[in-house]
C-alpha cells in the first residue's frame, strides 16, 4: 500500500462505539490511508458493553495501535506527520483535557500536538444535555482550531437502520478531512 495520508482515530470512553466502529472501517477502506488508533481503557469497557464484543475486533481495523499510556509514541511528536486526528466518541473528560491543554495520556497529547501543528482535529462529543462547562470547553477547543461535530445525523436520506443513520454522520466526518466516500447520498 502506498501511504499518502496518516490519520489518527482516538476513541475515548464516551458512549457511541458504533460511530467509532463504522468510522474505523470507513477510514480503513479509503485508499492510501494509514490508520493509527488510540483506544482508552474507558473506551474498551464501553466497547464491551455497547458492541457486545471484545475490543480486539475494533483494534483489528487499525494499521497501527498505540498504547494510550505511552506519551513517547509517534503521535505525541509534532515532527511525526499526519493528515488529521479524530476523537470519536469524545468524552467530556477528554474534551476538557484537550480544551485546557492539560493532558494525562497519549490521546490528550496527540490532540494537543495536532492543534499546535495546525492539523485538522475533529472532536465528536457524545453527551446530552450539555452543561455550561461542556459548552465552554467546546468553544475553547474550537477557538484553538478543533472542529466540533456532535453526532447529529440527518434524516433526509431516509435511513432504514442504525448503521445507515451512523454512516451518514461518519460520511460527514470524512468530508471534513477531504476524503472520498459512498456512505450516503448527498443532498442535491
Amino acid at each position: 500500500m502506498t501511504v499518502t495520508r496518516r490519520i489518527i482515530l482516538a476513541i475515548s470512553g464516551a458512549s457511541g462505539m458504533e460511530y467509532a466502529r463504522i468510522l474505523a472501517r470507513a477510514l480503513r477502506e479509503v485508499p492510501g490511508v494509514e490508520l493509527h488508533g488510540i483506544i482508552s481503557e474507558g473506551a474498551r469497557q464501553v466497547c464491551r458493553y455497547e458492541l457486545g464484543s471484545d475490543p480486539l475486533e475494533l483494534e483489528s481495523s487499525f494499521h497501527f495501535l498505540h498504547d494510550p499510556a505511552n506519551i513517547a509514541a509517534a503521535p505525541a511528536s509534532g515532527s511525526w506527520e499526519h493528515a488529521g486526528m479524530i476523537v470519536c466518541p469524545c468524552s467530556m473528560a477528554s474534551l476538557a483535557a484537550i480544551a485546557s491543554g492539560v493532558g494525562t495520556n497519549l490521546l490528550h497529547r496527540a490532540a494537543d500536538v495536532t492543534l499546535k501543528e495546525r492539523r485538522p482535529l475533529i472532536l465528536v462529543p457524545r453527551e446530552t444535555p450539555l452543561s455550561e462547562i461542556h459548552l465552554k470547553n467546546m468553544l475553547r477547543a474550537h477557538r484553538a482550531g478543533a472542529v466540533i461535530m456532535p453526532p447529529c445525523p440527518g434524516f433526509y436520506h431516509r435511513p432504514e437502520s442504525i448503521e445507515q443513520l451512523v454512516s451518514q454522520f461518519v460520511g460527514r466526518i470524512l468530508e471534513q478531512l477531504g476524503m472520498p466516500h459512498e456512505l450516503y447520498t448527498r443532498w442535491s
